[in-house]
């Protein structure tokens, strides 16, 4: 393989690179977290966890944990100067309200008309409900996907439709890879820039859905 995907880390800064300054932003649990810890300097991001925190700062150091102190995925965070303790209920009326300019969050499959799939695959013993991310993609104002480009048997999970039970429909607007960058528009997939010297007939090939060059 004469290409090289982009590491977590790098998806996670071109993430942070994206989102407009002065935003309102949720960070789903998981590869989306890390984002926190890469916005340029001179631009201000306001992070939001639904557990009930406005003003999330990155990961702490390993002795600066204050374990009161997490996010929805129980992890360890920190509070910029400034920062809002309040109730879930008052986050969730935030979210809900449509007062969360972008949210990023994972995905098991993203189709080519923006469906969003994140929360089971429909198998037997699955999570049985679908928790906050329902929320989170029907009220945010724009919807970042980072995720794996494939499952780890090959499969696509950008897909022309998608096979497990779905989150939110047609609300998803770009998706962050270790291949890609792609946006979901009216069109369907287009690509707005790819790991470098990656053959595009190769990330075709990887993708469930035929994918326009800008």
């Amino acid at each position: 393989m004469s290409w090289k995907p982009w590491s977590a880390n790098e998806i996670a800064q071109m993430v942070a690179a994206d989102i407009p300054d002065g935003s309102f932003v949720n960070l789903g649990i998981g590869r989306p977290e890390a984002v926190a810890n890469f916005i340029p300097d001179g631009k201000e991001i306001v992070f939001h966890t639904e557990n009930g925190l406005l003003g999330m700062g990155p990961a702490p150091s390993e002795n600066a944990i204050d374990l009161e102190l997490i996010n929805a995925g129980k992890k360890p965070v920190t509070a910029v100067p400034g920062a809002a303790y309040f109730h879930q209920a008052d986050s969730f009326a935030m979210i809900r309200g449509g007062h969360i300019d972008v949210c990023v969050m994972g995905a098991l499959q993203v189709s080519a008309k923006g469906d969003l799939a994140n929360w089971s695959t429909g198998a037997e013993g699955a999570i049985p409900a679908v928790g906050g991310a329902m929320d989170l993609s029907v009220g945010a104002k724009q919807i970042f996907v980072l995720m794996t480009h494939t499952t780890k048997d090959g499969a696509a999970k950008l897909v022309a439709d998608i096979s497990y039970p779905a989150t939110s429909r047609g609300v998803v607007s770009r998706v962050y890879t270790e291949l890609a960058v792609i946006d979901i528009t009216p069109a369907g997939f287009v690509l707005r820039a790819s790991a470098p010297d990656l053959p595009f007939d190769e990330l075709q090939a990887k993708t469930g859905a035929p994918i326009k060059r800008s």
